[in-house]
């Protein structure tokens, strides 16, 4: 074990997204961890590099091949940001070590809106009686592919309303400005506690495994999936590790090795159960297995909905 490698100098890590969103939180969170339980010997420097939708992370991660002091944190930009603005690079330019987690998305409404389930709601939509607007980060990007594939799944039409980030979003719809959102749990978790807003349903395959009490009796694992309020769109955010080309498997192991256990601190556990992520862990394989899959289905919904540069 003495001879394993370790990070010889201070270990970069990139977030290829701007200070205070969600990619941002969680790697300073795991940097916090590290650093409190001692799990390395070099320290860990987060750096935001969100130039041109993250192009500007990734490109770095590319082009430094080799260097194992050097890991990314990405979200769905991973995939979206190519295929959206050309930029040449694909998530084969880097090397797979770890999902983290699964980001979850649920549709969000006023809560003083007639609508009481996804069922209503999309009955409503479908019905084109009225403009149906729906707020979201950005263009392009998971909140606009989601929006598209509820449009269709129901082949209906939403006005698109993109903000600079979920805490807008989140604003908006509380000030009833748009008809809906889908941000993710974080983000609108302290409005639905001040019974601003009502989840409809979320886009997972299963109800969240959360059964503490959130807002007005509720918990997160009493929201039905959009998929049994008859919505057919399941879509999860990628909470993944990377690092550049070209390192060797004694690297990658070394990085496996450190984020299993900061899973097993309380700090992690915490911000799970506070954000309601989905905790799949994948390594190996079944890892990079699991990204491939996701950058067809994102290419997928991103050519039906004209995305493609």
């Amino acid at each position: 074990a003495a001879l394993a490698w370790e990070p010889t100098k201070t270990v970069e890590f990139i977030v290829p997204a701007g200070t205070g969103g969600g990619a941002d939180q969680m790697a300073r969170m795991l940097q916090g961890v590290i650093q409190k339980h001692e799990l390395m010997n070099q320290p860990l420097v987060v750096i935001n590099k969100s130039g041109g939708a993250g192009a500007e992370g990734f490109m770095d991660a590319k082009g430094s091949a080799g260097n194992a002091n050097k890991i990314i944190i990405t979200l769905s930009n991973l995939f979206t940001t190519p295929l959206a603005t050309g930029v040449p690079f694909s998530w084969q330019d880097l090397t797979p070590v770890a999902m983290l987690a699964l980001d979850e998305f649920v549709l969000w409404v006023n809560a003083e809106s007639p609508y009481k389930t996804a069922a209503e709601y999309m009955d409503a939509l479908k019905s084109g009686k009225e403009q149906f607007k729906m707020a979201g980060t950005g263009s392009k990007q998971e909140d606009q592919i989601i929006t598209a594939a509820l449009e269709q799944a129901s082949g209906a039409k939403f006005t698109y309303v993109p903000y600079k980030g979920g805490g807008d979003v989140a604003a908006q719809l509380v000030g009833n400005h748009v008809t809906s959102s889908v941000n993710n749990p974080i983000e609108a978790v302290a409005h639905w506690r001040a019974g601003k807003l009502r989840p409809l349903c979320v886009f997972d395959s299963k109800r969240l495994d959360y059964k503490d009490e959130v807002a007005n009796g509720q918990s997160w694992g009493d929201i039905p999936t959009c998929k049994e309020s008859g919505i057919d769109v399941e879509y999860l955010m990628l909470r993944g590790i990377f690092m550049p080309p070209g390192v060797t498997p004694d690297q990658v192991k070394y990085y496996v090795d450190l984020f299993q256990k900061v899973r097993e601190t309380p700090e992690w556990k915490d911000f799970m159960a506070k954000g309601a992520f989905n905790t799949t862990f994948l390594t190996g394989d079944e890892y990079k297995t699991w990204v491939s899959d996701a950058a067809t289905r994102h290419k997928d919904l991103m050519v039906k909905a004209g995305f493609v540069k």
